[in-house]
């Protein structure tokens, strides 16, 4: 064992720190009046009362001094808020949001919405009870590590014109501080954030890294955790492109110009006019979605600063509002509409050129959203209707010259007159003027269309907490009963809109089945036969609609239902009203009188028929001759 050595400056420095003591406690005795006496019982305990007292103040005083000293010894320079920093809260607000900024940490501890309530009916908070944290880490010239989260800013607010300013400052000496600005003009979400140091060149020490550190768990705040976390994510701009995390629990990302903690219909972003580097993203779901939490995910940010001339100078942006994407269009150059998750490709392109505009002019003049949904879901299938009379027109045509591959399929059966047959038939729907395409591109262009909706109507925060007939939340699933049990994929309740939808369907599909019939060629030896398939499909899309729906947002939920209806409907007027089996059986026999003009690339496609059917047949001799 190694042996302790004594160490002299030590015990001089604790017989001087000691003498100083019994210096300050001699020196502040209190003087007793001798020349008057306690003559009073009250005088007596007045007099015991200030020497009780006194004796407090010198135990005080004591204590403080230890403290100071413990403080310098942790802190150095930034001991000054240690020692002279008061703990508390200020509160800046305005019209929409209401922020209190502690003293400790000089961070937000609670972010107000004040237009919103959650599901329960209770105040939005998206930070309340300790559920966000920011911290700026840094190392200091006298090797000690500073963590901004833990020490005492010093606040002043101020107004700036119509705005309110609060400045928080972190004090080495009234000339030297790291300082917090937030800025709250009127009737905005964003919030000015500034962050910048004074003097403290010679106090950071610039080889080391000065980290930021935010983290947030999202409250839940909707009715459907499922769904809540479903729309739930991490988004960021990176060198001029928006993008959002994938599977993987973390990224590190250079350029970036903000995050945003994107949880369903409210987020929380910081923009930065110098981007961050290096910076890494992480979210992590905080329980599984059948749990019952008041927290969703979790959400960090670590990423480094830099300083210029040894001194922070960060220009930011807080944003605590909806994922309003009308409301965030207006943010113009920062892309934070991209955050709404109205699709993809084509699906967002018609969301942003098509639906939000007609929604938006809807909206104008009309107070319920129920009645906007029925109405937008008319507007939806009267420019679709073309689509949906090409396809009954082409099924009307493959109903008339069906007769004739039916009798093409009698004159050359079996496989090995496959290739025959299939050049027949493609010759009589080339004379009548139609194709098996025909059919299935109506249907294509109908998709786009589904998929851009399922994305608009459970992203659109105008519909939540919009009721509509027993549906107390579009946004949400409707309950007409409550189980006490839960089925798998269909949960613990029942909701009567998927049930509606689901009925539409089926009946849509019915009634569409012998116009799927009518467009398939009859079926070919060794070919399966599609009808059977139909059969089922017409029992499996309606359940499947039924399970998957149930837990999703009625709104969406009802314009498939009234889609439905209405498709029917148009289906029924074309059927009856419209299209006439007689006039186009006689358009197609004139068609077959006309000379048909091929295509280069038909042309090439009959010459390949025709080798492989000649290819084939002279196997077939060949197989004979043996």
């Amino acid at each position: 064992m190694e042996e302790k050595k004594f160490d002299f400056n030590s015990f001089i420095g604790m017989l001087l720190l000691g003498g100083i003591l019994l210096w300050y406690l001699n020196s502040n005795k209190p003087e007793v009046d001798a020349e008057k006496p306690n003559t009073t019982t009250t005088e007596q305990v007045t007099t015991t009362n200030t020497v009780l007292d006194t004796t407090k103040t010198k135990n005080i005083v004591v204590n403080d001094s230890l403290q100071q000293i413990a403080f310098k010894n942790q802190l150095g320079a930034f001991a000054h808020s240690a020692i002279n920093g008061k703990d508390g809260e200020t509160v800046i607000e305005n019209e929409l949001v209401q922020l209190t900024i502690s003293n400790k940490g000089g961070q937000i501890t609670k972010a107000l919405i004040k237009n919103y309530k959650t599901y329960d009916s209770l105040p939005l908070h998206i930070i309340n009870n300790k559920n966000a944290n920011f911290n700026i880490n840094f190392g200091t010239t006298d090797n000690r590590t500073i963590n901004t989260q833990d020490l005492l800013f010093a606040p002043e607010k101020t107004k700036n014109g119509e705005n309110t300013v609060l400045s928080m400052k972190l004090k080495v000496s009234e000339g030297q501080y790291l300082e917090y600005r937030y800025e709250i003009k009127p009737n905005d979400y964003r919030i000015g954030f500034a962050v910048r140091s004074q003097g403290l060149s010679n106090v950071i020490n610039s080889s080391q890294n000065i980290n930021l550190d935010w983290k947030l768990k999202s409250l839940r705040k909707e009715k459907s955790m499922r769904t809540e976390n479903m729309y739930t994510y991490y988004y960021f701009k990176e060198d001029g492109d928006v993008d959002y995390l994938q599977m993987k629990d973390d990224e590190v990302v250079n350029d970036v110009e903000w995050v945003a903690y994107k949880q369903h219909f409210f987020s929380t972003a910081l923009l930065t006019d110098t981007p961050f580097n290096d910076a890494k993203l992480k979210s992590v779901d905080y329980l599984g979605e059948d749990q019952d939490s008041i927290y969703t995910k979790t959400f960090s940010l670590n990423t480094p600063l830099a300083l210029k001339n040894g001194e922070l100078n960060y220009n930011m942006e807080w944003y605590y509002g909806p994922t309003d994407y009308n409301l965030l269009s207006t943010y113009k150059g920062t892309d934070l509409n991209e955050i709404s998750d109205l699709g993809w490709g084509i699906f967002g392109f018609l969301n942003r050129t098509v639906f939000y505009p007609v929604f938006n002019v809807l909206k104008g003049f009309i107070g319920n959203f129920g009645l906007i949904i029925i109405l937008m879901t008319i507007v939806v299938r009267i420019i679709l209707s073309p689509v949906l009379y090409k396809s009954y027109l082409s099924s009307a045509k493959m109903k008339v010259i069906r007769p004739e591959m039916e009798e093409i399929n009698k004159k050359y059966p079996g496989t090995e007159n496959a290739m025959k047959r299939q050049q027949e038939t493609m010759a009589v729907q080339r004379k009548a003027g139609v194709s098996m395409m025909s059919g299935c591109i109506p249907a294509l262009l109908q998709m786009p269309v589904f998929f851009a909706l399922f994305k608009f109507f459970p992203t659109n925060i105008d519909f939540r907490q919009k009721a509509f007939l027993w549906a107390e939340d579009l946004s949400s699933y409707d309950i007409i009963a409550k189980l006490p049990f839960k089925i798998p994929f269909y949960g613990d309740h029942i909701s009567l809109f998927p049930i509606l939808a689901s009925v539409a369907i089926f009946f849509y599909m019915k009634m569409n089945q012998s116009q799927q019939s009518a467009m398939q060629a009859p079926p070919q030896e060794g070919m399966p036969d599609m009808s059977k398939m139909m059969k089922y499909m017409i029992y499996f899309s309606p359940i499947m609609m039924l399970f998957f729906f149930n837990n999703y947002a009625s709104g969406l939920s009802l314009y498939y239902f009234v889609s439905n209806l209405l498709t029917i409907t148009i289906m029924f007027v074309i059927k009856n009203y419209v299209i006439d089996e007689k006039k186009i059986h006689a358009q197609i026999e004139e068609n077959k009188k006309k000379p048909v003009k091929k295509s280069k690339f038909r042309e090439r496609l009959d010459a390949a028929m025709k080798q492989a059917q000649e290819q084939q047949e002279a196997q077939r001799r060949a197989q004979k001759k043996k």
